[in-house]
């Protein structure tokens, strides 16, 4: 059983950065393909980026966020980040570190998730 426990989220300013972290434990991390969704009040949960298994590290993102939102991990630290920069109002949301353990399917959708974590609040002030 993998446990994934994210850290970082908080109240920033429009404009500024943050990083959040995913730490796992229980598993093979490096077996498992990483994925960050966020759900925004009044909203369903929705796909935010993704990385690959093992050292391919090939990374997807939502439209929304490319370009200002970064997906890594450090396998030796069993550990999964989303460094978000030029953070906007809308990205305001309890972002979800996930694991995916299956390979095939999409990874995009909730149903392919395996593991969840609890969630972190990213809070973006205008």
């Amino acid at each position: 059983q993998v446990q994934l426990v994210e850290s970082g989220g908080g109240l920033v300013q429009a404009g500024t950065s943050l990083r959040i972290s995913c730490a796992a434990s229980g598993g093979t991390f490096s077996r498992l393909r990483m994925v960050w969704f966020r759900q925004a009040p009044g909203k369903e949960r929705e796909f935010v980026a993704a990385i690959s298994r093992w050292t391919d590290s090939a990374t997807y993102y939502a439209d929304s966020v490319k370009g200002r939102f970064t997906i890594s991990r450090d396998n030796a630290k069993n550990t999964v980040y989303l460094q978000m920069n030029s953070l906007k109002p809308e990205d305001t949301a309890v972002y979800y570190c996930a694991a995916d353990a299956t390979p095939g399917g999409n990874f995009k959708e909730e149903d392919e998730i395996d593991y969840w974590g609890q969630g972190t609040q990213v809070t973006v002030s205008s």
